[in-house]
């Protein structure tokens, strides 16, 4: 039987628990999003400074998504068997600390090592966030919470917009990965605050075999899972990560104007993210996910071809809306297909694993721009990809609001082994 959300709270946790594991989950995310997209306002710079083309640096980014499934294994792995807290400070304050070597980089070869190595733990955050709040909030409030926490992933691209609008010109690019060593701060905030979930206890596998094994006898719903988020990912990176390179070759923005427009739609993004997680608790996960594609697909002239700066900030804004939009869905729709015992593991690998096959969307996306033209690579790459994802959802399920927890009396002695 699903549980329709009406309970009263989360069991053996209080509102104020509830807060702070949905804050430290957000906060993840969108600092671990910020050293992420610093990289993406940096492409001339770095491409300067290592005197490479920027093929190379933009190869940078493959590099940094093709780590990310080996550290939602490793991180989902221990989630699963020794709860979302310890595992969710280690991660920080390991991306944190790969950061901030980034900005000490002598040469591309380097570079290119640490970017490696803050790809494993940008692919281990997002499953312990997305769990932890998940678990930890009722079901009613899953879906604007959803979108909240994914919301996020855009705030971390606003603050990297900002940052390269007022540190870079003054400082230069170093001091752009050193800021992003202040997640490791949060670690503080997880131990003092945050509390163990409720749902990761009574539902603990005995062991790291009996985890793989339940993925194992999933194998079929797993799959489906990855083939979504393979598409999510060809649309969220397929719109984000090279458009400000779009913006200054094709019209000519400068660098602080490309800042600016990240700044505006990215803004877009969040409410998007915000407003159509709400709507998933109301209209069901995929309908929700469906309508903010047809949003996105729908005002791909304006993003792409606008011929005014107007045209460029209302297209952008509602492109990623749209976008993120659906993206607010995925931490819930995720959380709820997945088996209670792998919830820390399943969501987390299938998201990275996505991103994994859809590492190439920018190089792919830039190669296009050289045979058709940059207006058309991105038209022509996200109308196909926005259309493969409305057929996925359509042969997809959803388990909306599913309870996470078992009755308190209910809640078996489980073994531990270590």
């Amino acid at each position: 039987m699903i549980n329709k959300g009406r309970d009263s709270g989360v069991p053996g946790l209080s509102g104020s628990g509830q807060a702070h594991a949905v804050t430290a989950s957000f906060l993840g995310w969108t600092l671990d999003a910020f050293d992420f997209f610093v990289v993406v306002f940096l492409i001339d710079k770095l491409a300067a400074e290592f005197h490479v083309g920027k093929k190379e640096i933009i190869a940078s980014l493959f590099v940094t998504l093709v780590m990310r499934p080996v550290g939602a294994l490793i991180f989902g792995l221990l989630t699963d068997r020794y709860g979302r807290r310890i595992p969710l400070m280690a991660n920080v304050v390991f991306f944190s600390v790969v950061e901030v070597a980034c900005g000490f980089s002598p040469n591309l070869t380097f570079f290119l090592v640490m970017r490696a190595l803050y790809g494993i733990g940008m692919g281990g955050e997002w499953g312990i966030g997305a769990s932890l709040a998940m678990e930890s909030v009722p079901p009613r409030w899953r879906g604007i919470l959803s979108g909240i926490l994914q919301s996020g992933y855009s705030m971390g691209y606003l603050l990297a917009a900002v940052v390269a609008r007022f540190v870079l010109p003054t400082w230069g690019w170093r001091p752009m990965f050193w800021i992003g060593g202040l997640p490791a701060l949060l670690a503080f905030y997880i131990s003092a605050r945050v509390p163990e979930s409720e749902a990761w206890k009574q539902h603990r596998a005995p062991s790291t075999g009996a985890v793989l094994k339940i993925v194992a006898t999933q194998w079929k719903s797993f799959l489906y899972l990855v083939l979504l988020m393979t598409f999510m990912m060809f649309l969220s990176h397929g719109t984000q990560d090279l458009y400000p390179d779009f913006l200054g070759t094709v019209h000519k923005f400068s660098p602080a104007m490309q800042s600016y427009m990240a700044i505006i739609y990215n803004v877009g993004a969040i409410i998007g993210a915000i407003v159509f997680g709400q709507f998933s608790d109301r209209l069901g996960r995929r309908r929700t996910m469906i309508t903010a594609m047809a949003l996105a697909l729908l005002v791909i002239p304006l993003w792409a071809f606008g011929n005014s700066l107007l045209a460029l900030i209302v297209g952008s804004f509602l492109m990623q809306a749209g976008v993120q939009g659906a993206w607010g869905v995925i931490p819930v729709h995720l959380s709820e297909l997945s088996p209670d015992e792998t919830r820390g593991l399943v969501p987390g690998l299938a998201y990275q694993l996505g991103i994994l096959l859809a590492a190439k969307t920018n190089s792919l996306e830039f190669m296009l721009s050289e045979h058709v033209g940059y207006q058309w690579a991105l038209a022509g790459f996200e109308t196909v990809t926005i259309a493969v994802l409305i057929v996925t959802l359509l042969l997809g399920k959803e388990r909306k609001g599913r309870s996470f927890h078992q009755p308190v009396d209910a809640v078996p002695a489980v073994p531990v082994s270590t």
